[in-house]
């Protein structure tokens, strides 16, 4: 009997732990890019790589060229509002730089990501933009504060 009585009191104390521990999960996959979620350290080391390796065809302002996209603005917040950061990072990491996308780190891009979303006035926060696109999902991007 008594056997039985403390497998019961294990066994619902790791409900109880695993519950908790999946309310911080859930808490984390409801996050968005408005909710800080890049350092501002980040987005200093994204600046001076976006300056090497994007500005020539997107512009020093990010306001695109003749056949670069815009990476700052309303169209472009539009453009990817309802994915997740996952999808943009994606794009990034697969295509660019256009002409040699391996040439560029994981880290390197998410660090150029977290420029963008500076210059996108989307606030900083205390942890780094992640460089692994399963732990992009969780972030959704909005193109307005909700």
């Amino acid at each position: 009997m008594k056997t039985r009585v403390i497998i019961v009191v294990a066994a619902t104390s790791l409900v109880v732990t695993g519950a908790a521990s999946y309310q911080g999960v859930l808490a984390r996959q409801a996050s968005s890019v408005w909710q800080g979620v890049y350092t501002t350290e980040q987005a200093e080391r994204g600046e001076q790589l976006y300056r090497s390796w994007c500005a020539e065809c997107h512009g020093e302002g990010l306001e695109g060229g003749e056949t670069a996209p815009a990476l700052v603005g309303s169209e472009f917040m539009w453009a990817w509002d309802g994915l997740s950061v996952a999808d943009l990072f994606e794009r990034i990491r697969i295509s660019m730089p256009e002409n040699d996308p391996s040439s560029v780190s994981r880290s390197e891009k998410a660090d150029v990501l977290a420029y963008m979303f500076s210059i996108n006035k989307l606030p900083g926060g205390n942890e780094e933009l992640e460089d692994r696109a399963m732990a992009l999902r969780s972030i959704s991007f909005e193109a307005e504060q909700p």
